[in-house]
């Protein structure tokens, strides 16, 4: 399985690597790598590779399921390299570090709306979160309020892990009712916002802290359902 690097620390931009595999469609499977593979709403990092014979440009970057590899998609056209080939690796950080801020920016929302989260995702401009509300009432200035709040005062934000079996026997640390967290590695990546903000598994990527992320502001809450609320924010 390729060694994620990007788990441990979201701010690496490059690595060293050795090409193990191309699949039948092209994608190159490394031994590791710092690209984010789509994922929990979360799109897959584009960045280059430099080889000994040039640069191949990866559009894209997904897991493949079956076998547990981060697959990197070259974009059209791209020269193809070689297996056991070496390549120096650079993930497109400006659109990274974005995807990190808003995505820290949803663990906010997610505390400061007490509500089920039935869905989400993230691109570089804005984020979405999907709750169920039941007799909940939400208001627009008063999440923008709390969440501009939370990210003025800089909590920081930390991972640790917890086995698969604690997860089991602490069912309220999953907040996402339509999507869980990967099982089955034995291990799960528990993410933490301050003291008592935020705290629940998840695979994607984040800032160290909150004062990274910038004002944002709710930008529309849609009605999507009798129960269903899609709380949209965006960079302000």
């Amino acid at each position: 399985m390729t060694i994620e690097l990007f788990r441990d620390d979201a701010y690496l931009k490059q690595c060293e690597a050795l090409i193990v595999d191309i699949n039948d469609r092209g994608g190159i499977i490394l031994d590791q790598t710092v690209f984010y593979p789509t994922g929990g709403g979360q799109p897959g990092d584009s960045g280059v590779f430099e080889t000994s014979t040039g640069s191949i440009q990866i559009a894209t970057t997904v897991k493949d399921k079956e076998t547990g590899h981060v697959v990197h998609v070259p974009a059209e056209n791209q020269p193809a390299p070689q297996v056991n080939e070496k390549v120096s690796v650079k993930i497109d950080w400006e659109r990274r570090y974005k995807h990190m801020r808003m995505h820290t920016a949803l663990h906010l929302l997610c505390s400061t709306v007490p509500c089920g989260v039935t869905g989400g995702q993230i691109n570089e401009t804005k984020g979405r979160l999907d709750f169920d509300i039941g007799e909940f009432t939400l208001d627009k200035e008063k999440i923008t309020e709390k969440l501009n709040q939370l990210i003025k005062e800089a909590h920081e934000v930390t991972f640790s892990w917890i086995s698969d079996e604690e997860l089991e026997q602490n069912p309220d640390l999953v907040r996402t009712m339509s999507v869980q967290p990967p099982r089955g590695s034995g291990k799960v990546r528990l993410i933490k916002v301050g003291e008592n903000i935020d705290l629940q598994p998840c695979g994607g990527t984040h800032i160290n802290n909150t004062s990274e992320i910038g004002a944002v502001k709710v930008a529309k809450i849609e009605n999507k359902g009798k129960r269903n609320r899609r709380v949209n924010i965006v960079f302000d």
